[in-house]
């Protein structure tokens, strides 16, 4: 509002956020982006068009051009001081075991797959029937592999990172780790499935397994679809509904239960977050996180922990009084926030910042970073 209404001032654009996408520099109007027949872009829209349609290279080219028309300049803050470990965590045989049989579970669910888009008539002996269904049965299965794997394996570098950060709580530091993933979407739907009454003695198995066992459940392409010719003669498969309810292939199903039964026996490994929060307690670890509820333990039994929309604040308050020693965020709390020893902060502790799940994205994963190093530092 401000540049629109002193159009003959001059506007200096200050932004904590690199020009990594075009979306970061389409606020600013004034920079001679756009604006009609005398500019590279006649409006925001087929500007932002342009670049996204030619990816990266396009946006290096302009910040480079940028750079060179003195329009823009990127400053970071200095990482002089801050040093560097990588801790490396050895699988125990136990690990081992556990991944092995995952691995194979796998192997076995890719098998059935085949086999089962074979019963559901998705393929067949002359191949394809339906591409579509064929894809996303593909897409569904990669997405669960990939998402499982990642937990397990985040999952078993948890203890490692627990033995680390007893070692700095002892020697007097303050630790924050750093995760993308919560579990909260699966938490949710697992109690979805129990009666609020049950909440306080939760016994349900919430685990990186389930997501597995819910890709079974709601995802193995079990729809029988029913072989035809095209006017064109082309062979091909549709889906078959009764009375409106789509119908399951039997064999399609039993394969699917048979891989249910296989991965219930299956040992399950908890999540990194409830890891952390169980093994600490909720009076040591400071959550800033996007969950509305959480399971954690009081004496023997699991219950359910509603958290108020207020709390990532009151956690982070918390954490930066020195009430609380350990930090944990995922992205939720990964911008905007400061987690850093302040010095107007009570906690003035050494920051260890662990990356324990650093996720796909490079640019989220340097702003989580650069919540415990900021100006104004001890």
């Amino acid at each position: 509002r401000l540049q629109h209404a002193l159009p003959n001032a001059r506007i200096v654009y200050v932004s904590a956020t690199g020009a990594t996408i075009v979306h970061n520099l389409a606020y600013a109007q004034r920079l001679g982006l756009w604006g009609g027949e005398h500019f590279p872009f006649s409006t925001r829209a087929e500007f932002v068009e342009a670049i996204e349609a030619d990816g990266v290279a396009a946006m290096e080219v302009l910040a480079r051009d940028l750079r060179a028309l003195g329009l823009y300049t990127a400053r970071s803050l200095s990482f002089n001081g801050v040093e560097y470990e990588l801790i490396e965590h050895e699988l125990t045989p136990e690990q081992i075991r556990i991944y092995d049989a995952y691995a194979d579970a796998f192997g076995i669910i890719h098998n059935n797959l085949d086999a089962a888009m074979q019963a559901a008539n998705i393929t067949g002996s002359t191949g394809t029937l339906n591409a579509q269904a064929k894809s996303a049965a593909r897409s569904a299965f990669e997405s669960a592999k990939q998402r499982f794997f990642g937990h397990l394996l985040t999952s078993m570098k948890t203890p490692t990172l627990i033995r680390s950060v007893t070692r700095d709580l002892e020697e007097g530091h303050a630790a924050v780790v750093q995760i993308v993933s919560t579990g909260e979407a699966l938490m949710e739907r697992r109690l979805a499935e129990l009666p609020t009454e049950e909440w306080n003695d939760v016994r349900v198995d919430i685990t990186p397994r389930e997501y597995v066992l819910d890709y079974l459940a709601h995802s193995f392409p079990v729809q029988l679809y029913e072989p035809f010719t095209d006017s064109e003669g082309n062979l091909s498969s549709r889906p078959v509904y009764r009375e409106g309810q789509p119908v399951e292939s039997r064999e399609a199903v039993a394969r699917s239960d048979e891989l249910i039964a296989k991965l219930a026996s299956l040992t399950p490994v908890p999540g990194s977050l409830d890891q952390i929060i169980r093994h600490f307690g909720v009076d040591i670890v400071a959550e800033v996180t996007g969950r509305s509820r959480r399971i954690v333990r009081k004496g023997e039994r699991l219950v359910v922990e509603n958290r108020a929309a207020s709390a990532n604040l009151a956690e982070t308050r918390a954490f930066m009084d020195d009430q609380k020693r350990v930090l944990a965020f995922s992205d939720a709390g990964g911008t905007g926030r400061s987690y850093h020893a302040e010095l107007s902060a009570r906690n003035t502790r050494l920051r260890v910042h662990y990356l324990l799940e650093a996720g796909w994205k490079a640019d989220t994963a340097i702003q989580g970073l650069g919540r415990t190093h900021r100006t104004n530092q001890a």
